[in-house]
């Protein structure tokens, strides 16, 4: 027996320095996982509305960035002529994607597109959107809204549905994205992209900076988006039927130590357009001006420290003590309609305003004709922050407000007419607020009294 034994394990011994790749079989290998699909698919406008931007992300590189698309099929094709952006998140575990960006141009007016991204190496699913009109005599609906995030996205649902109807032509995202996009080595802000893909592959996803995307130098929002212009998409505006809108950073004003030369950037930037939307030829062409920021220049609430009667906001009157770079008398100088804000975790609109004093068109019609601009207060989409509490003494200014997750609803139906409806998530769709704006002229106000 032992000699059978000693037999068995020389046989072995011998098969194994015969066959040495049977000394040990793993029971588990490592996989190289490579990530080429496309996911968090959006769109934006690019130099007008007849051009669109595809914008998406992959783990890996793919090395190329294709656009496959048409009207009755996906019969053209756009490939990038620019290698795929890398990105690395400025968290402790350095997390790096690759992101895409495809301009569509020169598209047809008044047409469903099916598209889908990628490359050769994987593809999105199928998408569609609609081309609307490079001129002025149309009505454009958009939805707008800040301070969405992740967790507690109240208003998403409805914009998902909304948007899957063909309710909107645009959506404006007034700032505070995620709740933080930098989160969990970017995670967060991955899965709002994924989150809001239902909404932003679709039709143009338009933002701006809110204070919740300042770490790493907005590194997550300067990377993710793709606005018009050369700005990292902290400023630029593009028109829209007959609407010119506005977006800028309200965050160079507090974020100083990023450098200065941002906040002097915008405001000489806004000056040149505005004065330029202000040429008769453009200001006939498109009346409304209406521009969009994160944090409000005047507020409801005594939570914050820098929007009330007792201390001046830096975005409304200029940087402290030296009073320079202020927005209200430059928006004020140059006729702007509409100011939209967010940052405040509800809704209010104010009556037209400027330096603390109401300027209605009349008692009966305060919107009609007024002497100021009208501001809104749109911040309550949802995030894991929930509400804010107005004050129990409210201002003056203060025409309408409301404590309830939702959204705006803005349609430009002409030249002398906006509509604007507030949407209730709290109570399934009820629109709790509604008002026209009607003006028979546009530009400078008249000198304050």
């Amino acid at each position: 027996m032992q000699r059978l034994q000693f037999a068995l394990l020389a046989s072995l011994l011998l098969l194994v320095l015969l066959f040495p790749g049977i000394r040990s079989t793993p029971t588990h290998q490592e996989v190289d996982i490579v990530h080429y699909q496309p996911e968090q698919v959006h769109l934006a406008f690019g130099e007008t509305v007849l051009d669109i931007v595809v914008t998406w992300n992959t783990r890996d590189n793919t090395n190329e960035s294709i656009c496959e698309f048409g009207i009755d099929g996906l019969h053209q094709r756009v490939k990038a002529a620019q290698m795929p952006t890398k990105f690395v998140d400025g968290g402790a575990k350095k997390a790096t994607q690759y992101i895409h960006r495809v301009t569509l141009s020169h598209l047809k007016p008044n047409s469903t597109y099916l598209y889908h991204c990628g490359s050769e190496l994987g593809w999105s699913a199928t998408y569609w959107f609609r081309t609307r009109f490079d001129h002025a005599d149309w009505s454009p609906s958009l939805a707008i809204y800040g301070d969405m995030g992740v967790v507690n996205a109240a208003s998403l649902p409805a914009l998902q549905r909304e948007t899957q109807s063909g309710q909107y032509d645009a959506i404006i995202h007034v700032g505070d994205f995620a709740y933080d996009m930098d989160w969990e080595n970017g995670e967060v802000g991955d899965e709002f992209m994924r989150q809001v893909e239902t909404i932003a592959a679709y039709l143009p996803y338009m933002v701006c900076v809110g204070n919740h995307e300042e770490k790493y130098n907005f590194s997550n929002y300067r990377a993710r988006f793709n606005m018009p212009g050369e700005t990292d998409s902290l400023w630029y505006s593009f028109n829209l039927g007959p609407v010119h809108f506005v977006s800028f950073s309200t965050e160079v004003y507090y974020f100083l130590s990023y450098g200065f030369k941002l906040l002097t950037k915008q405001f000489e930037w806004l000056e040149r357009d505005l004065t330029e939307a202000n040429l008769p030829e453009n200001r006939a062409k498109r009346p409304w001006i209406i521009t969009y920021g994160h944090r409000p220049m005047y507020c409801s609430d005594d939570k914050e420290y820098d929007c009330n009667s007792q201390l001046e906001t830096y975005i409304r009157q200029g940087l402290p003590m030296l009073k320079w770079f202020g927005l209200e008398d430059l928006f004020y100088k140059h006729g702007v309609d509409v100011e939209i804000f967010a940052h405040e975790h509800f809704y209010t609109r104010l009556w037209p305003i400027y330096d603390y004093k109401v300027y209605n068109g009349s008692a009966e019609a305060p919107y009609t004709n007024p002497k100021a601009p009208i501001q809104i207060i749109t911040g309550s989409a949802g995030c894991k922050e929930e509400r804010e509490p107005f004050s129990n003494d409210l201002p003056i200014w203060n025409a309408h407000h409301s404590n309830d997750y939702g959204y705006t609803r803005l349609k430009a139906h002409n030249g002398t007419h906006l509509h604007f409806e507030q949407v209730s998530d709290d109570q399934n769709g009820a629109i709790v607020d509604s008002f026209w704006v009607i003006k028979d002229k546009h530009g400078a106000y008249p000198s304050p009294q």
